[in-house]
C-alpha cells in the first residue's frame, strides 16, 4: 500500500515538494524561501507514496567525504503515526549505505529527538533554532 521512490523524474521531485510545502511552509510556517534551497539541485530525493498520492518525502546529500545528511524529512498530518518515518528513513539510509557513507548527520526538530533515537541517532549538539523552531544536531553510524 505505502511505498517509497527515489525521484528520478520532475513529477516525482514536484511531489516531494507538494508534501514539504504543506508539512514546512503551511504546517509549520517556515518560510518558503528557507524550505526550497540550493541543495535542492544536487540531493537524492525520495518520496512516500500510498498508491499514486504522494504523502512523505526527504532528501539526502554528501556533506563531505564518506557523511550524507537528511534533510526535509516529513510525513502529511493525516499519516503520521503508520511508522511511514522509518519507512523513508530506512530508504534514505540505505540510499546512503550504497553511496558509500560511513555516517548520517541530521538537524532534528526537537519534537521528533524520540523518533530519531528510537532508530538509533544520538543527539550532537545543544539545542539550536532554525526556521524558528527548535533543533539538535544527530548522527548514526552506518555499519556495512
Amino acid at each position: 500500500m505505502f511505498h517509497v521512490t527515489i525521484v528520478s523524474a520532475d513529477q516525482e521531485l514536484q511531489d516531494a515538494f507538494f508534501v514539504r510545502r504543506k508539512v514546512f511552509v503551511d504546517e509549520q510556517r517556515v518560510p518558503l524561501s528557507l524550505e526550497i534551497d540550493e541543495f535542492d539541485e544536487t540531493a537524492s530525493h525520495f518520496v512516500v507514496y500510498e498508491k499514486n498520492t504522494p504523502i512523505g518525502a526527504g532528501r539526502i546529500r554528501e556533506t563531505s567525504p564518506g557523511v550524507g545528511k537528511v534533510e526535509r524529512v516529513c510525513i502529511l498530518p493525516t499519516y503520521r503515526g503508520l511508522h511511514l518515518g522509518k519507512l523513508i528513513m530506512k530508504a534514505l539510509e540505505d540510499h546512503g549505505s550504497e553511496q558509500g557513507f560511513e555516517k548520517i548527520v541530521l538537524n532534528a526538530q526537537s519534537h521528533a529527538i524520540p523518533f530519531y533515537e528510537s532508530i538509533g541517532y544520538v543527539i550532537t549538539s545543544p539545542e539550536f533554532m532554525d526556521a524558528d523552531i527548535p533543533h539538535r544536531a544527530m548522527e548514526k553510524k552506518l555499519t556495512k
